[in-house]
């Protein structure tokens, strides 16, 4: 009997620890930068970790582009499911976990002419934000998240690039797939503090 009331009285304290974690997880608003596990049940082949990009959104294959920043994870759940659904014969169940917070400002400020901010989203293995030297290429930076995946629209990467004095932004287009068979380099390709790496979802037959 006393073997059994520790039992319970450790498991009861286990509780309690896990419940305010879980608490926390359940009324956290999302924001830039905050890496995300994302679990579709029916699916293996769709899960994976996400980063939540500077607009807010991420991006997911059959799902497409989803609004997550300030949002709680349930909301993001079912937004993904929602998106996911005509791909199903059901409404497929989708997790959403914490799996890294965004850095906090003061980690992510840079010294002019030392290390600078790069971000790679979409479909690649590890996206994230990467602290890297000046001169770093597209491929480089592609290579820092892992390379891409199997869904990754390999003609049509895309770089975006803000203006810090006007707050306009560019866009460049990157054509992995002809470099992988030969095709040159371009020299506008390296890289700028804040720029967004995007491998976009490949399209049915591309």
């Amino acid at each position: 009997m006393r073997r059994l009331l520790h039992a319970a009285l450790a498991l009861a304290l286990a509780c309690a620890a896990l419940a305010p974690a879980a608490w926390a997880q359940s009324s956290y608003r999302i924001q830039p930068g905050d890496l995300l596990d994302v679990t579709v049940l029916e699916d293996d082949a769709l899960n994976r970790q996400v980063l939540v990009g500077p607009d807010g959104r991420i991006s997911l294959p059959l799902a497409g582009t989803v609004t997550a920043g300030g949002q709680t994870l349930e909301a993001v759940e079912n937004a993904v499911a929602d998106q996911l659904a005509s791909n199903f014969a059901a409404r497929p169940s989708v997790f959403v976990a914490l799996a890294a917070l965004a850095p906090p400002p003061e980690a992510a400020e840079v010294l002019p002419g030392d290390l600078m901010s790069v971000y790679v989203m979409g479909q690649v293995l590890n996206p994230g934000a990467f602290q890297v030297e000046p001169g770093l290429h597209v491929l480089q930076a592609i290579s820092l998240a892992g390379g891409m995946d199997r869904f990754a629209a390999t003609k049509r990467v895309q770089i975006r690039r803000t203006d810090p004095r006007t707050g306009q932004e560019r866009l460049f287009l990157f054509n992995f797939r002809n470099v992988e068979r030969g095709g040159t380099i371009q020299n506008t390709l390296f890289m700028q503090d804040g720029d967004v790496i995007i491998v976009p979802e490949r399209r049915l037959f591309e």
